[in-house]
């Protein structure tokens, strides 16, 4: 068996070196055009050539989503871009417009293609067709079983890859195009602005009795016809890789670091633990344990399996509600101090728990806390300020650490 990649989100450049530190395989970015996630932080070239870089270093990849569906005027500067790209030496970009595709053969014939699941491809023929195009790896579409998954990939060449999505949100419009954002608030989801109404509040009236609501109403807000569950298949590596998944791909760019670290963790060890020992492998609830933190919706399997719950109909509302506090910067053995920049307000004896690059996850408690000329403080409450802690577990850099709020 190949042990599949680790593919994270990553909105700017905070969230890739995040992603890269607790052991993401490669990284999927927004350029500065043509993406999918237009309200995201995204990468200049400047921003772009650093993140390569510290994943290069590390022997990690960067792909760039070029994945809209652009109109005419959307391709002024496409071909310069594209060398942009070449030459900062991203190792893929994601595309779905087979104009754009035509155009990166044309100037940057060397560049490797990665198919969004924007194009949604849902059988082995489409995926040859892609292929001979030049495409070396296809995103599948979401609305795919695992059995269609297997079938697909047992027909396709050895030399095309899939990739797969396995954890984040999900859309409710088929491969996540969707026309209700263009039409509700005139933000086109499919060239990166969508606003999300499928999350909205709706009550279903008929056209001649105004104001006399349907009784499909959950409750006094409205109900969530179209609020999908987030996908979670955690549970289901040794089905993942007997598919033959050379990609396991989390949805998120647009989510916090903490979501990025604590997903990709669990991920991370998951798919370390079966390929220790398969034939033995079993389930750790700490993985699922990880995925519950950051915010989230109720989850699902999403297509892969006949699980028939997919919607959430009396709520949008994430499931629980971490602030991450800070983030270690430098940890002294000797004195066992840490340098933390600081995430969110914090105050000097609070018990808080460390998400850890390597390894469980811990509680400490902050004690004897200073600001950045030694001064004793009772609060950490300036935005990124840098301040030191006493603590009695030994931290690494990147740690990150959070406190839980309650339920939402």
């Amino acid at each position: 068996m190949r042990k599949p990649e680790i593919l994270a989100p990553a909105g700017n450049l905070e969230k890739l070196k995040t992603a890269i530190n607790f052991g993401a395989d490669a990284v999927y970015v927004g350029g500065s055009k043509l993406n999918l996630r237009a309200f995201a932080d995204n990468f200049t070239n400047e921003t772009l050539a650093e993140g390569i870089k510290y994943a290069h270093d590390r022997g990690k990849k960067v792909y760039v989503t070029l994945n809209v569906f652009p109109h005419n005027d959307d391709l002024e500067g496409l071909e310069e871009y594209l060398v942009e790209l070449y030459e900062l030496n991203v190792d893929a970009v994601i595309v779905s417009d087979p104009g754009i595709i035509m155009t990166a053969q044309e100037v940057v014939p060397n560049l490797e293609l990665h198919l969004s699941t924007q194009a949604n491809n849902v059988n082995y023929k489409s995926a040859i067709f892609w292929h001979k195009q030049g495409v070396k790896r296809i995103v599948l579409a979401r609305e795919l079983s695992m059995k269609e998954v297997k079938e697909l990939k047992d027909k396709i060449p050895d030399s095309c890859e899939i990739e797969a999505f396995v954890h984040g949100a999900m859309c409710m419009s088929y491969s996540g195009r969707c026309l209700l954002s263009n039409y509700i608030v005139g933000r086109d989801s499919n060239r990166g602005e969508c606003a999300q109404p499928c999350r909205y509040k709706y009550h279903l009236v008929e056209e001649k009795r105004e104001g006399e609501y349907f009784p499909i109403v959950e409750d006094d807000k409205g109900t969530y016809i179209m609020n999908s569950k987030d996908l979670c298949m955690i549970q289901y590596i040794p089905e993942l890789v007997e598919a033959g998944i050379d990609s396991l791909k989390i949805e998120g760019r647009m989510k916090s670091v903490f979501y990025v670290a604590s997903v990709v963790k669990a991920y991370r060890g998951a798919l370390d633990a079966y390929f220790e020992d398969p034939a033995n492998y079993k389930f750790n609830e700490k993985w699922l344990e990880y995925l519950m933190m950051p915010s989230h919706r109720k989850y699902y399997t999403g297509f892969y399996f006949d699980e028939q719950e997919k919607q959430v109909y009396d709520s949008s509302a994430y499931e629980k509600s971490y602030d991450v506090i800070g983030i270690v910067k430098s940890f002294d053995e000797k004195t066992m101090t840490a340098t933390i920049e600081q995430k969110n307000k914090v105050l000097n004896g609070d018990t808080v728990e460390v998400l850890k690059v390597l390894g469980d996850n811990v509680e400490i408690v902050l004690k004897d806390m200073k600001n950045s000329k030694g001064e004793p403080i009772e609060a950490a409450a300036a935005a990124k300020m840098i301040y030191t802690v006493t603590i009695d577990e030994c931290l690494e850099e990147n740690d990150i650490l959070i406190q839980f709020k309650g339920e939402k």
